[in-house]
């Protein structure tokens, strides 16, 4: 059974969407992603080279844009400025590309969205014709607040980004995932496998990760378990789980008795 999405004016195949920092070179970001199976894949424009230094390594060397659709992000960005600078320069050097991943983010400790700022940015960005994945915390008056200005996916966190603590708050994802019209894509806060099956069990259109891969003892093993347990969750979605129960309830049925 075919299960594309779509984001913006783009269909995609895979619900892994995957980053490139903290690998311990470009060998391994290689392997990595090669083996999670996403088409979708997220460069900080602030801390990659992605031909801004042409005598330094450049990353789109292992992720050619004719291979994987490059999502420029704006990581490291705290205020709008910053990060309406940040995605046009990835459109000027990705060749008028205008599918970015806005996050303007509010203190160095928590790495908590500034939404002032992120709504701020993400209004100019749009008149300016972006397509705008946006993160954002995970409430959903500010997340409806991004849908009805343009934005083409909401992001919302996990919890924090790098922390590896999971989902704290599925129910707000929930409700966030309930009243969207565009893709709801978890963003921040996985640490393994069932933290992404457990997004997608929630309804939620893809999980986007980075730590959770290249921090592992074996990226490349991990990369692995995370595609899997996107698809086994979102199918198990799809599938639609038993009701929960209070009390026991015989898995066999109660007639038609060899013995008594």
């Amino acid at each position: 059974m075919e299960d594309t999405f779509k984001i913006g004016s783009r269909t995609f195949n895979s619900r892994l969407l995957v980053g490139t920092g903290k690998y311990k070179d470009l060998n391994e970001t290689d392997l990595a992603i090669q083996t999670s199976g996403a088409e979708i894949v997220t460069v900080a424009i602030r801390r990659v080279n992605i031909g801004q230094h042409p005598d330094q390594p450049n990353l789109l060397s292992v992720v050619p844009p004719d291979k994987y659709t490059i999502l420029p992000n704006t990581a490291g960005c705290f205020d709008a400025n910053s990060a309406v600078r940040t995605c046009m320069l990835a459109r000027e050097l990705l060749d008028g590309h205008n599918l970015v991943k806005l996050e303007v983010l509010g203190d160095e400790k928590t790495l908590y969205p500034n939404v002032t700022e992120t709504l701020k940015a993400a209004r100019t960005l749009i008149d300016d014709g972006f397509e705008i994945m946006v993160y954002t915390s995970d409430d959903p008056i500010i997340a409806q607040e991004l849908e009805s200005m343009g934005c083409v996916a909401i992001m919302p966190l996990g919890s924090l980004i790098g922390s590896g603590l999971g989902i704290l708050n599925p129910h707000t994802l929930s409700i966030i995932k309930e009243n969207a019209k565009v893709p709801v894509l978890v963003d921040a806060g996985v640490g393994t496998a069932s933290d992404a099956a457990i997004a997608m069990e929630l309804g939620c259109d893809g999980v986007l990760m980075n730590t959770a891969i290249a921090a592992a003892q074996n990226p490349i093993l991990m990369a692995s378990a995370m595609k899997k347990a996107v698809e086994a969750g979102r199918e198990a979605f799809l599938a639609g789980r038993m009701p929960r129960k209070r009390m026991a309830n015989a898995s066999s049925p109660e007639t038609g008795y060899f013995f008594k």
